[in-house]
């Protein structure tokens, strides 16, 4: 089927937003276990009892920690910045999304007249 110059440029577009909607979509799923997993972590920092052993894994590693109200701070500042994160990936997702609506809908019309069919001339 031949289409317009213009058609094809939508329809270009409109892949070009499913891939990356599907992107944002990974992303955010990668980023909210992580989210989940730090969340977890200070739970379980919240029940330990004073003078507690605690270990934290760096790579390959697992290393003592020895300041646990200092481990506590940093789960809790990694815990916003994923917070962050995920509703900026959230946003993001929306706004391709409603792109993506209007996107469609314009082919779907210019498919519905067939004038997608129209030769660039």
């Amino acid at each position: 089927m031949d289409m317009n110059e213009e058609t094809q440029n939508k329809l270009m577009q409109y892949q070009q937003i499913q891939q990356q909607m599907q992107y944002l979509g990974m992303q955010r799923y990668q980023l909210e276990a992580q989210f989940k997993e730090t969340e977890k972590a200070l739970e379980a920092v919240a029940k330990l009892k004073a003078g507690a052993t605690v270990y934290r894994s760096i790579g390959s590693l697992l290393v003592k920690v020895d300041d646990l109200a200092a481990l506590k701070k940093e789960l809790d500042e990694k815990k916003d910045s994923q917070e962050l994160r995920v509703r900026t990936l959230e946003r993001q997702e929306k706004q391709m999304r409603e792109r993506s609506e209007a996107l469609g809908g314009e082919l779907e019309k210019v498919f519905a007249k067939g004038e997608g069919n129209a030769r660039a001339g």
